[in-house]
């Protein structure tokens, strides 16, 4: 094996395994649009119900990928992330509020129009 094959080794083992992990990291994060909305009332007040910011502090979160949203919310409801709304509303979400959620804001589809500067 020459020096330079030796050497992507790792760099391969490393990009096989993160493909790995993101492919079977989405199966466990099935969540349920139906219920997600359902549920989505009570993040109405900050992020509305079409996932679009209502407060200078809250962030757009329509059209997120499933998987960053489930993450962020399993932070907030650990304290690992800490945000005084969140703090008040993440530790009562169960994992299956937490799958639907992602999965509801996760499905809204987000289109942009016209790009500054253009």
């Amino acid at each position: 094996m020459s020096a330079f094959s030796r050497a992507a080794v790792p760099a391969v083992q490393l990009f096989v395994s993160a493909c790995l992990l993101a492919a079977t990291s989405g199966a466990s994060q099935a969540g349920d649009v139906k219920a997600g909305r359902a549920k989505a009332m009570m993040c109405q007040a900050c992020h509305g119900l079409d996932g679009l910011s209502k407060t200078p502090d809250a962030p757009n979160i329509a059209g997120q990928i499933e998987p960053y949203l489930v993450t962020q919310l399993q932070e907030f409801k650990s304290g690992l992330r800490k945000n005084d709304a969140m703090s008040v509303v993440a530790p009562s979400l169960s994992d299956k509020d937490i799958d639907d959620l992602a999965a509801y804001f996760a499905a809204i589809e987000i289109s942009v129009g016209k790009l500054p500067g253009q």
